[in-house]
């Protein structure tokens, strides 16, 4: 006896019932955005099938038993008798495909996890059917398991979608392949009902489109054990697993899109690479671990990279797009967040041989000279940019392709030049037309957008297709306000603190209460400060913004708009003059002075006691001399910082 669970919503009838279909592929294809114990799914191509084809399907599943087979062809709504030669010539009654299901954490062996899927367009319903393939390819049907999924208008604009299981009452879970059924009712239904009347689509393929996901699944997770000692020995104060595993992604995409490239032209050796902009290095060291020759080039070297051994070829040089930057005998160059070298990489492929091949994962918005100087256009910047170094790999004679990673950021779309758009004959041809296009837009970015790079090394233009190229600067200046000198900051701090103390709320009515002050915009507090300052703080990322946030014990910038931190309701809630996120370690109290207390007309809203700042040079404390980090000898180290190029 089926059991059955509806969930009703608001829908127009210009986006029913082809929202509805449009929100079951996405179940169907990528069923990972809802169960995240997932990795994703193998989808066999689609086809349109009758009765007869599926009673053949079914009795094959069931071993030829009828019973059984029969029982659920009548969930299907299907007569199994006077019906048969009717729906045998209703050709295409049905939408039949079979899916294949990816866990993240395979415990299963080498049974496989299918479904078979059943559209049926005209009753606005879809079947999942779900049964398990084993080594030796014999199928184990789990009708306990079975499922439906169906859409009904309601009243007007009202519409329902349902879901029922064949057996409820047998219904199995591992909590992984097959989710409990409160699950599908109180989960999947909502989201079914929300994506139907949602009209927005992704400017980006969806993930890892270009290599089979059961591979991907598989190494990731062997990578991942395999490397996981790395986020031990994390070296920095930055999230260990966020940097390490993300790396571990990236490499293991490559890892399987090589080897499917091997499959595919009967390749045996593994490819060689390049990456240019290496940063912390350990993308390079991981392919090398693998059995892949390279190495990685980066214009400043990272402390870590000593940990990683002599097997991992690192080298501190800086990368300028010339004649003396080729690599003729390399298979892949990769730009993992190259940043200013990105649009270069396909440049730098195309010229080093036909058979070069790229890979780059862009980051940071930069033209061949300077930052990317975005068009009038609907899209995304993202997007812009996106399209911007396909369009420059177009020029370069590549056939790009487009893929969506799955690492930890909101810039994961890569793009591949694995083959070129013209034969090996017309080389000279296009290189003239690749020159022209670099040469036009050079001359449109000659003066290069933001700021310079200071005194970086020289640009060699071998050629001169790189010319006015400036190579990142080989000691990084830090460009977040820390830097700047003590009493500047201070001054702006207290200038900024008096004008707010100065702007009364309205309903202060007690003039003896303290005075949290009013609030400004921040570009009401840029206003209000002199040229001189403004020009300093521009040279800084985030300029006034990023200077009042860092002072977060006397300021709170939300939305845009600056008042002073009233520590009031926190320390009744047992909190201090810190924020509840950056609250100071026990050592650090007492280190530096209170702002409220040497500067507010009133103190501090805190008794000394519960103020983590220093009342006075008699409570201030000598700092704590920094910590000695551990040099730990395990050779795949976690990376300094993600900063490439």
């Amino acid at each position: 006896m089926s059991k059955l669970s509806v969930f009703k919503f608001k829908g127009s009838y210009d986006l029913l019932p082809q929202g509805f279909w449009s929100a079951i592929d996405v179940w169907i294809h990528k069923p990972h955005v809802l169960n995240k114990r997932l990795c994703g799914v193998k989808v066999e191509e689609s086809r349109e099938v009758d009765y007869l084809e599926v009673e053949s399907i079914l009795s094959t599943i069931w071993d030829n038993a009828t019973e059984d087979a029969n029982n659920v062809l009548s969930y299907l709504n299907v007569s199994t008798e006077s019906n048969t030669q009717i729906h045998a010539n209703r050709k295409g009654q049905w939408c039949f495909g079979v899916r294949t299901i990816v866990p993240k954490v395979n415990t299963y062996g080498a049974q496989l996890h299918k479904e078979i899927i059943l559209k049926d367009a005209s009753r606005q319903c879809v079947v999942f059917l779900p049964f398990e393939e084993n080594e030796e390819g014999h199928t184990i049907p789990k009708q306990s398991n079975i499922y439906r999924i169906q859409l009904q208008a309601e009243d007007s604009e009202e519409w329902s979608v349902s879901v029922s299981a064949l057996q409820p009452d047998d219904w199995f879970s591992d909590g992984v392949v097959y989710p409990k059924f409160p699950w599908l009712t109180g989960v999947l239904l909502p989201k079914l009902a929300q994506w139907s009347i949602e009209t927005r689509q992704s400017e980006f393929k969806s993930t890892l489109s270009l290599i089979p996901v059961e591979k991907y699944s598989c190494m990731y997770q062997r990578l991942k054990e395999k490397y996981k000692e790395m986020v031990k020995v994390w070296p920095e104060v930055t999230d260990p697993e966020k940097f390490v595993y993300e790396d571990v992604a990236i490499a293991t995409y490559l890892l399987v899109l090589w080897e499917e490239e091997r499959a595919e032209k009967g390749l045996t050796a593994k490819q060689s690479f390049v990456d240019l902009g290496c940063g912390n290095g350990l993308l390079v060291h991981i392919l090398s671990n693998e059995g892949h020759p390279g190495k990685g080039i980066d214009v400043r070297k990272r402390k870590i990279w000593d940990m990683y051994g002599v097997q991992t070829r690192l080298e501190e040089r800086a990368i300028t797009p010339s004649d003396s930057f080729l690599f003729p005998d390399t298979d892949w160059l990769i730009g993992n967040h190259s940043d200013e070298l990105t649009p270069w990489i396909p440049v730098i492929a195309s010229r080093s041989s036909y058979a070069c091949r790229f890979f780059v994962l862009p980051c940071c918005f930069y033209d061949f000279c300077g930052k990317y100087q975005r068009r009038q256009c609907r899209k995304s910047q993202y997007k812009e940019y996106i399209d911007f170094i396909s369009e420059v790999s177009t020029a370069c004679g590549f056939s790009v392709e487009e893929d969506c990673l799955r690492i930890p950021s909101t810039k994961r779309v890569c793009l591949i030049g694995k083959t070129r758009n013209y034969e090996p004959s017309g080389e000279a041809q296009e290189d003239e037309r690749r020159t022209q296009y670099i040469q036009a837009r050079l001359s449109r970015s000659a003066a290069p957008l933001g700021e310079p790079r200071g005194e970086g090394a020289p640009a060699e233009t071998g050629g001169g297709w790189g010319e006015g190229f400036q190579p990142r600067e080989k000691i990084q200046i830090t460009r977040n306000c820390a830097s700047l000198p003590r009493n500047f900051i201070d001054g702006v701090v207290l200038r900024v603190g008096r004008t707010l103390l100065g702007l009364n709320p309205e309903d202060a009515h007690d003039k003896d209460a303290w005075n949290p002050g009013g609030s400004l915009s921040v570009r009401e507090v840029a206003e209000m400060l002199d040229k001189e300052t403004l020009q300093t703080l521009k040279k800084e990322c985030g300029g006034l913004q990023t200077l009042l946030k860092n002072n977060h014990q006397v300021f709170r910038v939300e939305k845009g708009r600056v008042q002073i931190r009233d520590w009031r309701a926190a320390g009744a809630e047992g909190g201090s003059c810190a924020p509840p996120k950056r609250r100071p370690v026990e050592s650090m109290e007492k280190t530096r002075p209170c702002w409220f207390h040497t500067h507010h007309p009133q103190g501090c809203p805190l008794p000394s006691e519960r103020c983590l700042f220093a009342h006075g040079p008699h409570d201030l404390r000598p700092a704590p001399p920094p910590r000695k980090r551990h040099k730990s000898q395990i050779p795949p180290a976690a990376p300094e910082d993600h900063g490439k190029a």
